[in-house]
């Protein structure tokens, strides 16, 4: 059993990629709040984390779980940006954030959108949730499903806005930041994280975003704050610059400015300190030849991560290796092993990625080889 166990260690490490980047200890980086993390959002490595995985009260920052499921709807075809809501007066009756929706009134998904991303609208959120799944507790009960399935494990939801301050209504700094690195891959979703400014009802009511990173913050691409008297001043905030994109989530700040400027430093830290390494090289990887199969060849594809995190400087001679089959024999299924790609950084090895093939191979039969064999007699008699 222990060489077996043994075995399975060694296989993890060889197919696993190296982690560049060691989470930070949580005074290497000034941050007043309580709860805080930093996390680059292509590889998921987590920079820094101060108390990420105490569980506390989100207030609106709950609605990053609300937008990511309103977003994967849209992208799914189940509604459209031009589907039409008209909102109920349970949506009406919300309180805190809001533009007041009447009873009756209707907007566009991606008005509804909008209000909710820029001004947190508490009406808007629970209209598109009755939208989407009928009423707001089948909405809430996607949210718990969806953060399971991120692997969310300190958190669960009660409401689809944050706005109310139930003790059963928890996550954490790093459930927030999964489930914001989820958000953020939807480019969609940035339309209306990055507004600072706009108008619905034709002009009639104003919109001005509750982040203030988006007019202040180079690259600053969103993503939502959240306040109330119990969870205190909250804040997911994102930014990208040359490619690279961080998450950075602060919870319970004592002020809204103090949120902000945390949320500066842990960008600030992530870009000054850090960059991206490809997992890929440039050249495109050649087809596998397949023997006895019913298609000649396999395109073979790298498996998982595309890049790794490093310190900016540490990865100064990065060279690839590539370690591929010949030919394969069929049958051969889909993800079946067809190589290694090995990343180096000079003598280092830095990560192991598997190639695997792209699509199943099926093997030849009895009839497929006599109809071959039967065409090439009727094309030879033919010449």
């Amino acid at each position: 059993m222990k060489k077996l166990l043994s075995a399975l260690l060694a296989l993890i490490l060889l197919t696993t990629p190296v982690l560049a980047v060691d989470t930070l200890p949580e005074d290497a980086i000034t941050v007043s709040a309580p709860y805080a993390v930093l996390m680059e959002k292509s590889t998921g490595a987590v920079i820094y984390e101060k108390a990420a995985h105490e569980r506390t009260a989100p207030a609106s920052v709950t609605k990053v779980m609300t937008m990511l499921l309103v977003t994967e709807a849209i992208e799914a075809g189940t509604v459209s940006l031009d589907t039409v809501v008209t909102a109920s007066e349970t949506a009406c009756s919300m309180g805190g954030s809001q533009i007041w929706l009447e009873p009756g009134e209707r907007m566009t998904v991606s008005e509804m959108l909008k209000c909710v991303a820029v001004v947190s609208a508490n009406d808007c959120a629970v209209a598109l949730a009755e939208l989407i799944a009928g009423s707001e507790e089948a909405f809430v009960r996607r949210m718990n499903e969806r953060a399971g399935e991120l692997g969310m494990a300190d958190t669960h939801f009660t409401n689809c806005t944050g706005l109310h301050d139930d003790d059963d209504h928890y996550t954490s700094a790093y459930d927030i930041a999964l489930m914001s690195r989820a958000l953020i891959r939807h480019d969609l979703i940035k339309d209306y994280t990055t507004i600072w400014m706009d108008t619905i009802r034709g002009g009639e009511f104003g919109l001005s975003n509750t982040n203030r990173l988006i007019f202040g913050y180079e690259g600053a691409t969103g993503l939502k704050t959240g306040f109330t008297s119990k969870a205190m001043y909250c804040l997911a905030a994102t930014a990208e610059r040359e490619g690279v994109e961080y998450i950075a989530v602060v919870l319970h700040g004592e002020t809204s400015a103090k949120r902000f400027e945390d949320a500066r430093t842990l960008l600030n830290y992530g870009f000054a300190n850090y960059a991206l390494a490809s997992l890929r090289p440039g050249e495109a990887l050649p087809p596998v030849p397949v023997r006895l199969g019913r298609a000649d060849c396999v395109q073979p594809v790298y498996e998982g991560d595309e890049y790794i995190l490093a310190e900016k400087g540490a990865l100064t001679d990065l060279s690839y290796k590539t370690e591929l089959l010949e030919n394969v024999t069929a049958p051969v299924a889909a993800g079946q092993k067809l190589g290694t790609l090995i990343v180096l950084n000079g003598q280092e090895v830095l990560a192991r990625v598997d190639i695997v093939s792209s699509a199943a191979v099926e093997k030849l039969t009895f009839g497929d080889v006599y109809g071959r064999l039967w065409g090439s007699l009727i094309g030879w008699k033919q010449g």
